[in-house]
Order: structure tokens, then sequence, then C-alpha cells
């Protein structure tokens, strides 16, 4: 039998509200803001832009909340199965009697959030075919203008502006300038890139800035910048940082340049060279046609030493000669083409006669129609005595009063009676 504490009269009862509460500011102060380990799951990210999920291990779970304006400020994407450090601070859900952490803070454990952010983001664009070889377009090999997408104050515009000046100097080239590093610098490279393309007077783009950490080379790797090399009608070569640095502009661009020198050579050749290579073709050219002449006027002196050349008189009349020959043949062949097509009129001209209603009226037919209607009579049953007719014959014509008509049943009776059927 179980015994259940009965409370003293001056016992006091707290509410659920005030256990919780308690709970609440006990766990809050027993633990002061703290880092949590633990791998994503259940995760949700909420219309609101709060995230809610669980930090588990193989042990436990501890529901975790990061609320819109701190998820924000997160650069890599939160998944479940991805595994993290939490900073934040314990709490109680009272309405749910739960304990839970807020969230200030979140890196990835083992790789950094920029690092991790980057692979995200290359995944999801490489999905897409952004970075697929077969899209990528060929340079000019002879631009008109060149366009440079960089900080005018950096040192990458004045290593393509060295490079280029001593390979063709004589090529302009057209800067826009735009922030390469921190806020905002995304989105002027775009919109530098996109300027370029709307104004349509270079053949090649160079997009970059010099080297740096990944936290400086940043904005070659956000998304907009990638989405807008890829919209550009122009080619783009992408020099951004040393060698050793590779960004999703490289991935994207047309052309990938270690350094901004690098591209300024890949840009352009060097006038120099392209002279001699015409000078040569120029000579090549040149030798080709001395040996055409002198092959043609070697022909043209054995030419001059045939029987042809030594009898020429011989040749015209030759020539002459089979002139008269195909002229008789043509003559020859237009007037058998002639009697054949004389032979086929005369042919259709004796078949239409046969045809013509004018040569059944030669046998001693006539054609009857009915006045005033000139409606042709075809059929005596049809016919009443008094009727008239105009009989049209052979030569000329008649006009008759219908003294008495009949059918063709009719008629065929007479006959067998033995009655002039007139």
């Amino acid at each position: 039998m179980s015994v259940r504490p009965v409370s003293a009269p001056d016992e006091r009862v707290l509410t659920v509200s005030e256990v919780t509460g308690a709970l609440r500011v006990a766990v809050e102060g027993a633990f002061p803001a703290l880092w949590v380990e633990g791998e994503i799951s259940n995760f949700t990210h909420h219309t609101s832009g709060h995230m809610y999920f669980t930090l588990k291990d193989e042990h436990a779970q501890l529901p975790a909340i990061l609320f819109k304006g701190r998820a924000m400020r997160v650069r890599f994407r939160l998944e479940n199965g991805l595994l993290v450090r939490a900073f934040g601070q314990l709490t109680v859900y009272e309405k749910r009697g739960s304990y839970q952490i807020v969230i200030d803070d979140v890196v990835p454990a083992g790789m950094g959030a920029l690092e991790l952010a980057l692979a995200q983001l290359r995944e999801r664009l490489a999905k897409e075919g952004l970075f697929d070889v077969g899209r990528k377009r060929p340079l000019p090999a002879f631009p008109s203008a060149i366009g440079i997408v960089t900080s005018p104050t950096g040192a990458a515009v004045h290593d393509i502006r060295r490079v280029i000046s001593r390979r063709f100097p004589s090529i302009p080239l057209v800067l826009a300038p735009v922030k390469v590093q921190g806020d905002g610098a995304a989105e002027e490279i775009a919109q530098g890139i996109e300027a370029m393309n709307a104004w349509g007077g270079v053949d090649v783009l160079i997009v970059g800035r010099g080297g740096g950490s990944l936290e400086d080379l940043w904005a070659f790797n956000e998304e907009r910048v990638v989405r807008a090399i890829v919209a550009s009608r122009i080619p783009v070569i992408s020099a951004v940082g040393h060698e050793v640095d590779v960004t999703l502009a490289d991935l994207a661009a047309d052309v990938r340049a270690p350094t901004p020198s690098v591209a300024a050579e890949i840009a352009v050749p060097v006038r120099a060279e392209v002279a001699e290579r015409v000078a040569a073709g120029a000579r090549s050219l040149g030798r080709a046609l001395a040996r055409g002449v002198a092959m043609r006027a070697e022909r043209l002196a054995r030419l001059s030493k045939s029987y042809g050349f030594r009898s020429p008189v011989h040749r015209v009349r030759e020539a002459i000669q089979s002139t008269d020959e195909a002229r008789r043949r043509i003559v020859a062949a237009v007037g058998a083409s002639r009697e054949r097509r004389a032979a086929e009129l005369g042919a259709l001209a004796a078949r239409l006669a046969a045809l013509s209603p004018l040569a059944v009226l030669e046998r001693g037919y006539a054609v009857a129609r009915r006045e005033p209607t000139g409606e042709l009579a075809r059929d005596g049953a049809r016919l009443a005595p008094g009727d008239a007719l105009v009989l049209r014959l052979a030569r000329g014509g008649a006009r008759a009063i219908v003294r008495e008509a009949w059918g063709e049943a009719e008629r065929a009776d007479t006959t067998r009676a033995g009655d002039d059927p007139r």
C-alpha cells in the first residue's frame, strides 16, 4: 500500500510556471555562456529566419536555437550531419519545460567556417554546370580593346598595364574601378562585369586582384560574382591572387591566369612577334609567287615549241571544221524535233476533231433547245405538243413545233408495233 504525502496547511505549493522559472534561473546561473560540440540533426530553417536543430553525440542530445540576427552572420550552410561547435547560453524553455541552448556563434568542427562555406558553394554551383569546361569560350587572337575589372589603386592594374604596354602598346585598356575586398566588393565586381557587357566596347575582360588570405579573396568566391562571369558575353580571364590561390571566379572564367601579369600575357600577343610572323608570311608568299611565275614561264616556253604553235593555221582550220560539223548537227536536230512536234500536233488535232460536237452534227444529228429558255431537250417525255424548239444542224438550223412527243419506253413499244415514230 502506497502512502501519498500530505502537505501541511502552512506549506507553500508551487505552480508549474514557478518550478520551470526557478529551473531556468538555476540553469542560467550555473552555466554561463559555453562552447558545445555536437552533430546537427532535426534541422529546420523557419520562415521567420530562425533556425531550430538538435546537437547530439552518441549518448545525448541538446535542443538548440539560432535566432535570425545571428543566423545571418553564419558564413557556411548548416545542415543535418554537420559536426559543429556552438557558443551560447543554456536556458529553459518554460513553455515546454525543456532546456536548450540559445546560440550566439557556430563554427565547423575541424574546418574553418570560410573553408566549409567555400566547399559547400563550390559543390552546389558545380552541380549546376557553372564550372563545366564545355561552356567556356576561346579568347580572341587579336583583341581591339581589353577591359579590366579591379581596384584602381591595387598592384594588379599596374602589372596588367605594364605587361600590355610592353607586349602590344597600341591596344587600349578600359578600367572598371571596383572594390576587391571587404563589404560590398562582390556586388561592385559583378556590376563592373555587367557594365562592360552592356557597353560592349571591349573584346576580352580581365577580372582579378593581387594575392591575399582567404578572407581577402572572399569577394571572388561569392555566388554573385561567379554568376556574373558565367553570364558575360565577353570572354573572361580570371586573375586572382598568387598561383596557389584558386577561387570560384577562377573556375567559372573562360581562362584562369595564376597572376594578373600572366593574364595580360594571355590576353595579347607580342606585337614584334606578330610583325615577324606577318613578314615571314609575306616572304613565303613572295617565294611561292616567284615559283609559280617560273613554272608558268617554263610551260609557256614548252608550248611555244609544240606542233600547235608551229602550225597555227592548221589549228584554226580544225576549229572551223569542228564548228561547221557542230552547226550541221544542231540544224539536223532542230529539224527532226520540228517534224516530231508537227506530227504530234497533227495527231492531237485529229483527236480533237473526232471529239468535237460539230463532227457529230455532220453525221446527221441535231441539237434541240427549248424556246425561250434555251434548255437542251434531252427527254421526249418532258416535251408536250405545241412546245417550240430551235434545232442546230451541222450547217444552219431551224425552228419546229412539237406535234407529238414520247419517252424512251413508248418509242420502243412503237418500234415493236412497226409504227413510224416520226
